[in-house]
Order: C-alpha cells, then structure tokens, then sequence
C-alpha cells in the first residue's frame, strides 16, 4: 500500500513542512561524534563539493549530506538507507533519481544534534529564530539588546590582533510564557561563551547564592497572617550592572546580526567594560553589586539566607534578577524602589507577586488564601508524554502501590519522549507546588539514564494523575500562630523482594518528611537513605535526623523573620516546634538524654547525639502520631487510593 514517490517530497532535520504523513516513528538522533567521524572520513571540503555540484549557496553541513552517493530507487529504498530515521515525507515532491535532489531546500544545519527538550521551541538558536514563524519578533529582540548594551558603554570595538585571547560570542533567545503558557514577550540575550574561559587566567570566584523556596514560602504565610502587600520587580540587564576591573581584559566575537569589518575584512572584535551575561564572574559581580546597592538603601542581609534582605518598612528577597517586596503598605515599597533607582538600580515593576520563577500566586479576595499553582508546566508536562488533557482517562494516583525497580531484563522503551526532559518538569514541579508527587517522581528519577518500558509506564501513570488535577496546587491557608511541626518517616528496606536480592540497593529504606509553618508546607524531601539500615527503628532514626538537619536551620529563621515583623511574644518567648514520629523505638531514643542510648541502639547511637542535643537544648517536644495521621508516609511509600486523598488533603487543602 506505500504511496508512489512521485507524489512525495521529503525533508530532513526537525524543520518540518507545513503538511506531512509520517511514516516511522522518530528515533534517536546520531550523535555529533559519528557525525563528526562520518565527515572526516568523506574528506568533504566546500570546494570540493562546489566543483562536484556547483556554486550553492549553503552551509558546509547542507553540503556534506550532498556529498553521500546513496542511490534514491524509490521511497522503499530510501526509507531502508542510514538516513532512514530522519525522512518525513509531504505531499508535492517531485523525483529526482539521488539523494543530494531531495534535501536541498528543506535540510536543517544541526540535523544532528541530540533530541531537543519539551521547551526548546522557547529557547531557539540565532538560525532557528530567524528562520521561525516569530522571526520578526526575536530581531527586534535582539536590536533593542543590542541598543541597551550600547547605552550602557558596554564594550568598546576594536580591531583583532593576534594576541588577544577572543572569546565566542551567542544569542540566547527565550519566549517567556505566562504560568498558564500564554506567551509574555521575546527575550533576546547577547551572551559570551564562558565555557572557553580559563579558571585562574579568566575568572577567579564565582559563587553567587539564590533564594531558597523554603524562604519564599515562609514569607507568602506571613503575608497571610499579617496581610502584607507584595510587589515584584525585574532588573533589567542586571548583569551589566557590575563593572569589569581594569586588569580584567575580556574579548568576545561580535553578535550574529551586527558584524562589523576591519579595512582587511576580518571581522572585528569587543573589549568588554561591564560584565557580560554568559561570563563565569558575572552572577557574582552583579550580586555583590546588588547586594551593596541595597545595603545602602537601608536593607540588612539575613544571618541565614544571603538572599534575604530586612529594611524598617520593607522585606526583599532576590533570585538573580528577580526580586520581590512586602510590606504593610504599598508606598513603602514604591519608595524603596525609588532609592534603588537612584542608585542606578534598572529596576522595573512587574505588578504584585502573582507569578514568580513559573509558579502562579493567587490570593483569595474572601478568604486571605493563596494558591500556588504551576498549570502551564503541567500542561507542558502532560504535551510531552504525548497524553490528552481532553481524552486519555485521569488516574486516582500517580504511582501503583507497589515500588518502582531497576527491570534491568524488561523489554526496551518504545515511546520516543525525552524522559530526562519529563523527569527535570517534574522535578521542578513537585518540589515548589505538588508534595504530592515527591514520593512517584524520587522513583522515576532513579532511572532518568537507563529506562526502559516499566519506567515509561510509570511515568505516564503520574501523567495521567495530573490530567485529572491539572489545576490543582498548594493551597496556603495559615493558622493564626507560627508554629513547626515535623513528620519524619521510613520505609525499612522497602525494595527488597521487588529487586534483585543480590544488588545492595534493594535493602535500602526511604527517608520521607514535610516540615509545616502554620499548618503550610514549607519543606518535604523523599530520598532513598545512603546508607543501609539493620532494623525498623534505626530506618526511622536516620529519618529523623536527616528531617532534624533540615528543621534546625527553618526554626532559627522563622525566629528571625518574627522578631523582623514584630510578632514575638514576650509573655511566650518560646516557640511551639513538634516532632510527630510513629515509631515507639525512635521516639524513646529522640527523648532520652545524651550520651544515654537503649539497648538496640548502641551501635548507632554516637551519631544520634547531635540532634538528639539539639532537640533538647531547643525544647522540642517529640510525640507519637497515629500512622494514619502521619503526614510523612505519602513520602516514603503509595498509599490506597482512599488514604491518599485523605493525607493530600491535610496536605495541601483539596
């Protein structure tokens, strides 16, 4: 039944044509290794292939497929050849006997480069944006960067001389969407190439800190319990800020675009002044630069988190650019940004906190609620495992109840999605609105580089789990007063039976936890433990103090910011922090005085000592809870469908 090839014209890449019938699935792409290895063995030159086909006007890679003598006798013979995997076929194609006929128009540069992720039709090169549907929109992009770089005396251009060391340059085009996917604006990004830069010759230190969302979060629950305004704001060209030392001599090529020539025709060059977006330094640069500009303002840095900024009126957080304000009263912050803008800070409005870093922020007018949401990933999310929000049937919970394991002789994957690509939304996902995805995406992680059917099937089981909560969230509903509360919980050797008996991995347990402010998440983790416990009470000591490592450092910030903000209480100088653990062994020993141990934990007890002082010395009452209440437990293991719902509901509101 195959179609005559008269009536069929193919193109080769990801440039598709408008109209197509695809034949085969799409498989992996070569990799640029053998492509590399393929052309070196052709000897392809320009002028070779020039002499052989004619002047053409095209890139050196248009003309090595051109150079291949694979006979075209027909599409069967054509769809059996090396280059099977990359043929799609449309409708006015016209024969021409060989291969270099039929890719001449259609053919894309970079055919061989590795699968693209779900987002890179957001993130295109130079070619690719010029060459898109948005293609007028990405160079006014690039011309109004190129004319704030120039205002700013961003570089100096000079002619190339032997000595300079020059660094590639590139465009690095984005198009920001709202949370719910619609578009935003086109970005476009003059960077320098710092992966060629020289540590030591180039570039020193480094380290630039971002907020923490445990910080982000504590601060969302003040603003409903004291009804804080927030605003948000972006500073534009933020790296530019910072200025290049003068021993510092950085060169880059010019950008795609707006090349100028010397008198000889080699192109010229840039000698930096500020610090470049794609420089190692510049991250740091700029936060030292934004970090003393708010000093002066009046604003002290947090003990705890560097990217938490305390003025008499005002609280600022900052994540690289982005940076977000609260205070009792709007003017406050208007003000602030005022100061900042004097100090030559670009700092532009962007409303009140209703979107940051991807996660929608809706606050309930009635109830003083926020709700956190992420429904443009999770609809990226659900594109991509190639599922319909519309018509594939929603499951109850994202992960059979049964764990996940290795299936190192199940059969091969046979979907074609970048799973890597799934697991890293996912990711990003659980880990700032859905906890209750934590516990299902910690399994499909494990095997982001090795999967194979059982992982496809377990990773389209939590998409199908988000078709029917697409757009559900993390629902902030704090109580009245601040207090901690801690769930720690363990699965001793959960995998055993399931996996191969004879792999150490199988008699691992799973540390799970949430740490709640208010009655609100503000911290949760499922991660299998690093090392191996010999029992049910050591599994849930280890737990315990790695939810402790974590519950620390959250109590002396909170005690911070209340003392910031004026909500300590004299009368009640204490804070209310309570560990909830269901296992009897583990809360006798977390209660019992160092260097004191019982009997079964004498082995293990030198390294419970120091959380075990710290639960002491900071009076933290441990407790025992009902398993059923145990908010832990959807992190460490898949519950029935009916105490699912039941945990996520005093987890997140619905």
């Amino acid at each position: 039944n195959c179609v005559p090839p008269e009536q069929y014209s193919c193109t080769l890449g990801s440039k598709q044509p408008s109209t197509l019938t695809t034949l085969t699935k799409s498989k992996a792409f070569l990799s640029s290794k053998a492509f590399l290895s393929k052309k070196q063995e052709l000897s392809v030159s320009k002028q070779d292939l020039k002499h052989k086909y004619g002047d053409f006007d095209l890139p050196i890679e248009h003309l090595f497929f051109a150079n291949l003598d694979w006979d075209y006798q027909g599409l069967p013979s054509l769809l059996s050849s090396e280059i099977k995997d990359y043929i799609e076929l449309m409708d006015d194609y016209s024969s021409s006997g060989h291969l270099q006929g039929i890719y001449m128009n259609e053919v894309h540069p970079m055919i061989l480069a590795t699968k693209s992720a779900a987002s890179k039709e957001d993130n295109p090169t130079w070619w690719e944006a010029m060459k898109g549907p948005y293609a007028d929109q990405y160079f006014k992009a690039a011309q109004v960067e190129i004319e704030t770089l120039e205002s700013k005396d961003s570089w100096k251009v000079v002619d190339r001389t032997d000595s300079m060391n020059v660094l590639p340059s590139t465009w690095a085009f984005k198009l920001k969407r709202f949370p719910d996917g619609s578009i935003k604006k086109f970005k476009g990004r003059f960077c320098a190439r710092g992966d060629k830069q020289i540590q030591g010759i180039d570039f020193f230190e480094t380290y630039s800190p971002v907020v923490q969302w445990t910080t982000i979060r504590l601060m969302l629950i003040l603003e409903c319990v004291l009804g804080l305004v927030s605003k948000q704001g972006d500073v534009t060209c933020a790296f530019l800020h910072a200025i290049l030392p003068d021993d510092e001599c950085v060169y880059i090529e010019m950008p795609h675009g707006f090349k100028q020539f010397d008198k000889h025709g080699r192109p010229r060059v840039l000698k930096l002044k500020r610090a470049l977006y794609g420089l190692r330094q510049s991250p740091r640069a700029f936060w030292l630069h934004l970090t003393e500009k708010l000093e002066i303002c009046g604003l002290k840095q947090s003990k705890l988190d560097p990217c938490l900024f305390f003025g008499n009126k005002v609280i600022c957080i900052v994540y690289v650019d982005d940076l977000l304000f609260w205070s009792s009263k709007e003017e406050f912050i208007v003000e602030l940004a005022e100061q900042l803008r004097a100090e030559e800070i670009e700092l532009e409005e962007e409303g009140d906190a209703a979107g940051f870093l991807g996660v929608q922020l809706r606050r309930d007018k009635d109830t003083g609620h926020i709700h956190m949401t992420q429904e443009g990933l999770i609809k990226r999310i659900i594109e991509a495992l190639g599922l319909d929000l519309n018509l594939t049937k929603p499951k109850g919970t994202p992960a059979e109840r049964q764990p996940l394991i290795k299936d190192e002789n199940g059969p091969p994957r046979q979907d074609s999605f970048n799973y890597a690509s799934v697991v890293g939304m996912l990711l990003y996902l659980s880990g700032h609105t859905r906890p209750d995805l934590t516990y299902s995406v910690s399994q499909v992680a494990r095997f982001m580089f090795t999967p194979n059917h059982r992982h496809e099937v377990a990773i389209k089981m939590i998409g199908r789990y988000l078709i029917g909560t697409w757009d559900k969230g993390m629902i902030l509903n704090p109580s009245a007063t601040l207090n901690i509360n801690a769930y720690p919980d363990a699965d001793f050797a959960g995998l055993y039976g399931y996996e191969n008996n004879n792999d150490p991995v199988c008699v691992r347990s799973r540390t799970g936890f949430v740490i709640t402010v208010a009655n609100c998440p503000v911290l949760w983790s499922s991660k299998l433990q690093t090392e191996t416990a010999m029992s049910t009470m050591e599994a849930e000591v280890i737990a315990l103090g790695k939810c402790c490592k974590e519950l620390f450092p959250i109590m002396d910030q909170v005690a911070e910011i209340v003392e910031v903000v004026g909500m300590t209480n004299p009368d009640n100088p204490t804070m209310h922090v309570t560990i909830h653990e269901d296992n009897s062994g583990a809360l006798v020993l977390a209660t019992t005085l160092p260097p004191q141990f019982t009997p079964r934990s004498k082995y293990y007890a030198i390294k419970t000592v120091w959380f075990r002082e710290g639960i002491i010395a900071r009076g933290i009452k441990v407790v025992a809870i009902e398993t059923r209440l145990q908010l832990g437990d959807i992190f460490t293991k898949m519950p029935g469908h009916a105490t699912f719902v039941f945990l996520r509901k005093l987890l997140l509101g619905w």
